[in-house]
């Protein structure tokens, strides 16, 4: 029956788990499946969440449709070590999302009415959060304000996440001008390390100086992670135009200077414009 399964191209999530049970069996499976755990698999999730969102900045949706399943994977990868261990099952994984799930939705699948803003609706998703954080416990000690803000996530969004929770407890600038006065400040800071040469304390600085940045970023309504990606991405995209106005004399970035290319940037950045303008044209 498992056979058939696994050779079922139908087979759905059961054919999924089916696969992963086959792989992390201890007797016929997969070596490299069998000797990983919860560590050695987590950078791997991490970066198949990632993919996904690159699949969709991109709007790649046969791409998405793999990359969704390379993330699901990684769920049902860690949920088979967990009941190898004994510790819990995939079913246990899919009831505690779905009773979190009803739980934070009353409006849904309880008496509350539907018939509120979906900027209500996220307000009151956080107070349903900040009730089950209350009687959740640390080490035996109630939950902070900050307490359960992942230690693993990426660091822009970590700071985003950790201002945010401060700021529902009123630590956090009344308007962006506050932030924009600190962002000078760090900025003389940081330029202050610099100049005493003290690599450890320069580090410190930028740090403070990203985490302001963030800070920002959160009094714009602006995803720092989504907006540096996307710099990230015109950068590329600009930078292999320069080296393909190069490649038509048959140069590289080797057989130029600074001034050349930073001239082919501007020229790289002007097509873009005018593209979009053409775009943006009415009729055109």
């Amino acid at each position: 029956m498992t056979e058939s399964l696994i050779h079922n191209a139908k087979g759905g999530l059961p054919r999924l788990r089916a696969i992963m049970r086959a792989l992390r069996d201890p007797q016929t499976g997969c070596p490299w499946d069998i000797e990983q755990d919860f560590a050695s698999i987590a950078p791997y999730t991490v970066e198949e969440a990632y993919e996904v969102a690159d699949a969709i900045e991109r709007a790649d949706w046969s791409d998405l449709t793999g990359e969704l399943g390379d993330l699901l994977l990684q769920v049902i990868f860690h949920a088979q070590i967990a009941q190898d261990k004994g510790l819990f099952d995939f079913d246990d994984v899919a009831n505690a999302i779905s009773d979190k799930m009803v739980a934070r939705h009353p409006h849904v699948f309880g008496e509350e009415s539907r018939d509120k803003s979906a900027a209500q609706q996220t307000r009151d998703w956080e107070t349903i959060k900040a009730v089950e954080r209350a009687g959740s416990t640390t080490d035996g000690k109630p939950a902070g304000t900050l307490g359960g803000v992942a230690l693993g996530l990426p660091a822009l969004m970590r700071a985003v996440k950790l201002q945010k929770r401060a700021a529902r407890v009123g630590f956090d600038w009344p308007d962006m001008a506050g932030v924009l006065d600190k962002i000078g400040e760090e900025i003389a800071e940081l330029a202050e390390a610099h100049s005493s040469a003290d690599a450890a304390h320069t580090e410190e600085e930028f740090g403070d100086l990203m985490f302001v940045m963030a800070n920002l970023a959160r009094h714009m309504k602006i995803d720092p992670e989504v907006a540096l990606r996307r710099a990230n991405t015109k950068f590329t995209r600009r930078f292999e135009r320069i080296e393909a106005l190069l490649a038509e004399d048959g140069r590289t970035p080797q057989d130029s200077d600074l001034a050349e290319m930073d001239t082919l940037w501007n020229r790289a950045k002007a097509e873009e414009k005018a593209r979009a303008a053409r775009a943006a044209k009415p009729g055109d």
